[in-house]
């Protein structure tokens, strides 16, 4: 899944505007950083087949036993339909995410998203910073997660609690399409919060992490 699609020219140069925004009165530095999927998850894909193999082959046997049909054999009609919705499963997987992430348990989604935000972190040098102020939005568009990671001082001032409405306000906007604008929102909501956790802005403050946002298909 490209996550280039979610943005415009447009909303990649507002997204980077509103983190030199954020950052224009604290000392935070906010890395956006957007990544289609964190895995592959080809799992799904197996067990989308394994449930059509198991549907096809029940439908087809209830429908040549109990409606009458005389045409064909008892095999014919289990394997022809498990083999049918085998091969639909696996292309419903691959084409949309909506059926893949189905066949996914909550707690892989989770799991495989946290792994992938702190690889992120670190790639990015979130940790860097002069005051150890650095903060990571991390977003991953298919699982339809979103993880606030900050840097020890960023921990140090602002209790974990607080992201709780910047991260619900963030996911309820993947889900609704709205990806660009409730990432923006949610930078200027971070702003607003180092603010009012006084992580303070010193007088030779510089930029040291870039605004853009990072896209990433995996």
């Amino acid at each position: 899944m490209d996550p280039r699609r979610f943005f415009s020219d447009a909303d990649l140069k507002a997204v980077s505007e509103a983190a030199r925004g954020a950052e224009l009165q604290t000392s935070g530095e906010i890395v956006p950083y957007v990544v289609g999927a964190c895995d592959e998850y080809p799992e799904a894909g197996w067990k989308a087949a394994s449930f059509g193999v198991l549907t096809g082959a029940a439908s087809g046997f209830v429908a040549h036993y109990l409606g009458g049909f005389w045409g064909g054999s008892a095999v014919q009609w289990i394997v022809v339909p498990a083999v049918v919705l085998a091969v639909a499963g696996l292309l419903l997987c691959r084409w949309v995410p909506a059926v893949k992430r189905s066949f996914v348990r909550d707690e892989i989604l989770d799991l495989r998203a946290r792994r992938r935000a702190a690889v992120a972190f670190v790639d990015e040098e979130v940790f860097s910073t002069r005051d150890r102020t650095g903060i990571l939005i991390f977003v991953a568009v298919f699982e339809h997660r979103v993880i606030v990671m900050g840097d020890a001082g960023i921990n140090r001032a602002v209790p974990d609690g607080a992201w709780t409405g910047i991260v619900d306000d963030l996911v309820a906007g993947i889900r609704s399409g709205d990806t660009a604008s409730a990432l923006i929102g949610a930078i200027a909501e971070c702003g607003r919060l180092l603010e009012q956790h006084r992580v303070e802005i010193r007088p030779d403050d510089t930029d040291e992490l870039p605004n853009e946002l990072r896209l990433r298909e995996r």
